[in-house]
């Protein structure tokens, strides 16, 4: 891969990677100190994907019209054709650049995140089938786990398969966590065609969805998949280098633990928030990026 070069801005004089690390540390993300246990390299690596993911995703999530966002994230993917054509400008982008040049991370992957974006940034979201909803997921979370594998270390073929497994799990664990949340922004990512296997027909009126007596069955049939990918990734896990793994493993033991909470919550009950407090955060934390 030829060397990148930063182009002259008016951002020159800032450092691209302090500024990766500044927007890790103001997300507040509790995978911060599993990154912060990285090689500095790799460290710094993920640092600069994480930025770019924060950026990319507050675009889809922002409150602006949808041609606007819809323009910014245009903007980004003309970046990330700048990032590999060796002249990126922004600080992010510019972040990149010695992560994409140690670590031969895949141009189609940032333009995957970025899809899924634009997936999101629309005024509403419906998704059509469990091909669909598997699409988003690949972009959303699968094309994260497959630019970060290569950062920690992980061989090609169990980091790809690894990325997908995890991937799957953790974004269907979201969207069963925030089922509700999602709903007030006009936002459905229960699969149609699993919503009317189970007589839920109509998915323009999301409230309707909402409070029809077998969407806990859906969610159930949902809470099903994300455990099977959750094993997967386990068990791809338990056979990679521990030190490599961490903070794949850290994020599995996260999002593990709200599924199982979830579940034992049940879906008939969709307003009653779940989430992991600080002291089972710190335990897992501890339990597999320390031991």
């Amino acid at each position: 891969m030829a060397v990148m070069t930063a182009e002259p801005s008016a951002e020159t004089e800032i450092d691209p990677a302090a500024h990766a690390e500044a927007v890790v540390r103001r997300a507040g993300t509790s995978f911060y100190w599993a990154m912060r246990r990285l090689a500095a390299p790799r460290r710094r690596a993920m640092f600069a994907i994480y930025a770019f993911c924060r950026e990319v995703d507050d675009i889809a999530d922002d409150d602006g019209d949808e041609a606007g966002k819809r323009l910014r994230l245009g903007q980004w993917r003309g970046e990330i054709e700048r990032l590999y054509g060796g002249h990126p400008r922004g600080l992010t982008a510019r972040a990149l650049v010695p992560a994409v040049e140690a670590f031969d991370l895949r141009k189609d992957d940032f333009q995957a995140v970025i899809a899924g974006m634009e997936m999101d940034a629309g005024n509403r979201v419906r998704i059509a089938d469990m091909d669909e909803l598997t699409l988003y997921c690949d972009r959303v979370a699968c094309a994260v786990g497959r630019l970060s594998t290569p950062v920690f270390g992980l061989p090609a073929d169990v980091g790809a398969k690894l990325a997908f497994a995890e991937g799957l799990a953790l974004q269907l664990t979201n969207i069963l966590r925030d089922v509700v949340e999602d709903a007030g922004r006009d936002r459905l990512y229960l699969p149609a065609d699993v919503l009317a296997a189970h007589d839920i027909t109509d998915t323009e009126d999301i409230e309707q969805v909402l409070a029809h007596p077998r969407l806990a069955d859906v969610c159930d049939v949902l809470a099903g998949v994300a455990e099977i990918h959750f094993k997967t990734a386990i068990e791809l896990a338990a056979g990679c280098d521990r030190d490599r793994v961490r903070p794949a493993m850290m994020m599995l033991q996260v999002y593990h633990r709200i599924l199982k909470r979830l579940r034992r919550r049940g879906f008939a009950d969709l307003h009653t928030p779940v989430a992991l407090g600080k002291g089972a955060k710190l335990w897992v934390a501890f339990r597999y990026g320390v031991l």
